[in-house]
């Protein structure tokens, strides 16, 4: 059960995972007595002070994996917090009693559509990796004239900033005059890829979708500024996409680490057998003792 110090912290709501890794670095996070270290592993049965405040062992159990889709709209951040004060999606997401909602990867203030998000800290990181390999498919109108070179080159691969990068498809959706409408997948989510790349080609992207994650899509049904719970099924179907047990096994070892918590806050106490003690006779017993020893 015990998982590195950052990862449990971060998901327990405390700070983000570089936060954290700072508190480390200055000394300010102690576990059972003792000053933690970056690479130090963490089970609920350990007593972590962060700043001097405790944190309670309930808070260090993995809670149960919920996945949640929300309808993006232009002009909303995906940060927590906004310097500038601008309207976030993590103020229109329901609250949980424990943990927090993590968002797997981003989409910039300009682009709409689909995000996941989930209280499982592992399961994000692993959709996001590269590694992974997990196809984002994107609607995306363009103004400028796409012609056979340019689309080739985009499948290609074109170098950015940060490297190689490429669409896996790209898919005529019709449009009138230059506006005109595609659907692109790739398998990473760098920061603005899609307009980069259509950029790189002189191409201005006027309007952006994200309307799959994987097998996930954007239904009809989910309008801009909603979110909808996934159910157990596509929630296990997330998960074996990059490895993970299914949710049923995930509750059995969070079980096993509540009960384990449970058995060291009340300890069962051995009772201490007694010798029993001669029985002490009454005067009516000792009557009704006389009286069968006369009849006999």
């Amino acid at each position: 059960m015990s998982e590195r110090i950052q990862k449990v912290l971060a998901r327990a709501g405390i700070a983000s995972r570089r936060a954290i890794e700072t508190l480390i670095s200055d000394g300010k996070i102690k576990v059972n007595g003792r000053t933690a270290a970056l690479g130090d592993r963490i089970g609920p049965e350990d007593r972590v002070q962060v700043d001097g405040q405790p944190v309670g062992q309930d808070k260090l159990i993995q809670q149960p994996c919920q996945v949640l889709l929300y309808h993006k709209q232009v002009g909303e951040v995906c940060t927590r917090h906004d310097p500038e004060k601008r309207p976030t999606i993590f103020k229109k997401l329901p609250r949980l009693k424990k943990g927090s909602w993590i968002a797997v990867g981003r989409l910039d203030i300009n682009t709409s559509g689909l995000i996941m998000l989930t209280t499982d800290g592992e399961l994000a990181n692993r959709l996001m990796h590269p590694s992974s390999e997990i196809e984002r498919e994107y609607a995306v109108r363009v103004f400028g004239q796409v012609t056979e070179e340019i689309a080739q080159r985009l499948l290609q691969g074109v170098m950015l900033d940060d490297g190689l990068a490429k669409f896996e498809k790209i898919m005529d959706s019709g449009g009138e005059a230059s506006n005109h409408w595609y659907h692109v997948t790739l398998k990473e989510g760098r920061n603005r890829e899609v307009r980069r790349l259509w950029e790189s080609q002189g191409i201005a992207v006027s309007r952006l979708v994200r309307v799959r994650y994987g097998d996930i899509w954007l239904e009809r049904s989910l309008r801009p500024g909603r979110c909808e719970l996934l159910d157990e099924k596509k929630i296990n179907l997330c998960r074996k996409w990059v490895g993970l047990a299914p949710i049923a096994e995930q509750r059995a070892i969070i079980r096993r680490a509540k009960e384990s918590i449970e058995i060291k806050r009340n300890p069962v106490k051995l009772r201490k057998s007694k010798a029993r003690s001669p029985k002490k006779h009454t005067p009516r017993a000792r009557i009704r003792r006389d009286s069968r020893k006369k009849r006999r």
